[in-house]
């Protein structure tokens, strides 16, 4: 017999469990028999696929056993079974991204953390919020060792060898005292009812019949009446998505996504599509109504499962839809692939590749359905999901005019977000541009931003993209339809002669101060320069979009990896209607220009979201300038 520790993260688990206040614990019982589910399909497929397991004498089924008198629930399936290192590595250890994430969640507040259970599956662990001690016996197909796994979740566990005819897993769950519902053979088979109802394997249990008393024509009884156990399945054990969507109710739908999701939230919505033709394939996705802890992690976890006609696959192939889609959860079914299909086949197979691409058209269709028809759902989805879509505008270019149409847009002249069909209608047919402005800010700061004042005093609706990704995604948006994309710093107003004189003679009379202004920032710009775009500012920065080396050190900050890139100067815009400006054109006093040119630039640089280097000095210079004014 050897002891183990329980690896540092799995005892966080472990002891949410134990102390854990959530009160639908039953989901305890969707997780194992998940995982029962889990361990027949790999065998089943080994079977089906592998010379090595044609001899397997393989009859899947799960077997459930209440004991009230021991106190015990058992859970059993002829699966593929545990070696000791699957024991080390399954129960001993936490490798899933979304339970990384889990424990990432985590806030130490108690009641917080256990409603966190309901939104994510903890898979073996969570027998522990009913049982005070937990065996595993186990033997793995095709090996002769069984082992006995065993803990109180007290922070370790133990091995040792034992015996067991046949493959397969058998949990037994010592239950504490107040969970005796468990143990009521009513209540267990309506908990599978709810949760696993449609999982393609057959789980059975022991039921008690009464018998009655059989008496004779005289009313005299003959035979006393009796109790029989009879051995039962309680679930339909058929994949739902085989199913006609006709004979599907909205209830059984919700109960197969809380057992393919681990969820005990409802889904936001779901689409159920069997195709029939050249390749024959059915898919079943659901949209949670959540999103998953892990969404935005590399490592992160996919949502959906393969078959081949019912065989079950793998639920770790990350190509199966695309990444901006992997919110997703769901079933993928094909008669058209072989069985024994590797990773690297699957990548590259040409099946595969149509079915994808018709699954991606077809979700794409019915979210656009949805933002129509259910704006209210829609809105929900967006909030949830909508910056994991606009990852596909980079990623999708066969697919970005429909991702396009699926995009909700804060905009400058309203107070609610708009699609882009809805945005475009007032857009001038003459010029057919759709202007947009990014920037990592508050939405108030970004629409406010002294770039837009142009466009304000025109009456001309912008784009306001205030989100981390739009920076990123948007710069590489060119047009939708006929319309062409345009950033607020490259659109161009025609101006009449008497504008164009008048500014030719403002540039001229400024000429002086810019240059003051440029001595006085030296390095800190590039240049300085006269504006007409301002109203209201005094200010504003420009992006050299000819200088390739400031430009490529804005792609990479945007992309986060900006660290080792030299900061770039900026060119500082001057508003020369602006009473500020005048006025410094006009002074005399070289320390309050030079102080103000510092205010000035650091101003601009917070418009645009820019950290100041030397906040103490813009404090300091900010101050004297008061001081002078007083």
């Amino acid at each position: 017999m050897a002891k183990h520790q329980f690896q540092t993260e799995a005892n966080q688990i472990l002891n949410l469990m134990i102390h854990s206040l959530y009160s639908n614990k039953e989901i305890f019982l969707r997780e194992l028999v998940s995982n029962a589910s889990d361990a027949l399909d790999k065998l089943n497929m080994l079977v089906l696929t592998d010379d090595a397991y044609k001899g397997v004498n393989f009859v899947p089924r799960i077997d459930i056993v209440a004991n009230k008198e021991a106190k015990t629930l058992t859970i059993k399936d002829s699966g593929i079974g545990m070696n000791e290192e699957d024991l080390m590595n399954n129960l001993g250890t936490i490798a899933k991204s979304g339970t990384k994430a889990f424990l990432e969640n985590l806030t130490g507040d108690q009641k917080k953390d256990s409603n966190l259970i309901g939104k994510f599956g903890v898979g073996f662990y969570a027998c522990f919020m009913v049982a005070h001690r937990v065996e595993v016996t186990t033997k793995k197909a095709g090996e002769d060792q069984a082992y006995l796994w065993t803990s109180k979740g007290d922070g370790e566990f133990e091995i040792e060898h034992t015996t067991q005819d046949g493959h397969g897993t058998t949990i037994v769950m010592h239950l504490n005292d107040e969970e005796g519902e468990f143990l009521d053979a009513h209540r267990v088979e309506s908990i599978i009812k709810k949760y696993s109802n449609h999982i393609p394997f057959a789980i059975f249990m022991d039921k008690e019949n009464y018998i009655a008393a059989k008496k004779d024509d005289e009313g005299k009884e003959i035979e006393p009446s009796r109790k029989e156990i009879e051995n039962v399945q309680i679930n339909r054990a058929n994949a739902l998505w085989t199913i006609a969507k006709s004979e599907i109710s909205d209830e059984e739908y919700k109960d197969f996504y809380s057992s393919i999701a681990h969820s005990s939230e409802e889904p936001l919505a779901w689409m159920h599509n069997k195709a029939e033709g050249a390749i024959e394939y059915t898919t079943l996705f659901y949209i949670p109504s959540k999103a998953p802890m892990d969404l935005y992690r590399v490592d992160y976890k996919t949502g959906i499962k393969l078959y081949i006609n019912r065989v079950f696959i793998t639920d770790d192939e990350k190509e199966l839809m695309p990444t901006y889609l992997r919110f997703l959860r769901g079933v993928i079914d094909s008669k058209d692939l072989p069985l024994n299909v590797s990773r690297e086949i699957l990548q590259s197979n040409a099946v595969m590749a149509k079915i994808k691409n018709a699954s991606v058209k077809k979700v794409l269709s019915e979210l656009a359905k949805m933002a129509k028809s259910e704006k209210e759902k829609y809105e929900t989805f967006f909030k949830e999901f909508g910056n994991v879509l606009k990852e596909g505008l980079y990623s999708d270019y066969g697919n970005r005019e429909k991702i396009l149409e699926l995009m909700k847009f804060n905009t400058l002249n309203s107070g609610e977000t708009v699609m882009l069909e809805d945005f475009i209608k007032n857009v001038d047919e003459t010029k057919k541009e759709i202007y947009f402005i990014t920037g990592k800010t508050s939405l108030s700061m970004l629409k406010n931003s002294p770039a837009l004042e142009r466009f304000k005093s025109r009456g001309i609706d912008v784009l306001v993209l205030n989100e981390e990704i739009d920076t990123i995604i948007f710069p590489m948006v060119t047009e939708y339809k006929e319309y062409k994309f345009v950033h607020v710093s490259d659109a161009k107003f025609e101006e009449n002669e008497d504008e164009k004189k008048s500014q030719e003679e403002s540039s001229k009379a400024y000429e002086g101060l810019v240059k003051e202004l440029k001595d006085a920032l030296g390095e800190s710009v590039k240049s300085v320069e006269v504006t007409f775009d301002l109203v209201d500012s005094p200010v504003k920065l420009k992006e050299d979009k000819e200088d390739s080396a400031y430009m490529m050190a804005k792609i990479m900050r945007q992309m986060g990896q900006g660290g080792e890139m030299p900061t770039l100067a900026p060119i500082l815009q001057i508003n020369p209607k602006h009473e500020l400006i005048v006025k410094l054109k006009d002074s005399v006093d070289q320390n309050l220009i030079s102080d103000a040119a510092h205010v000035l630039l650091d101003q601009a640089k917070l418009f645009d979201g820019v950290e100041l280097e030397d906040t103490a000095g813009f404090i300091l210079r900010l101050n004297r300038i008061i001081a002078k004014a007083i």
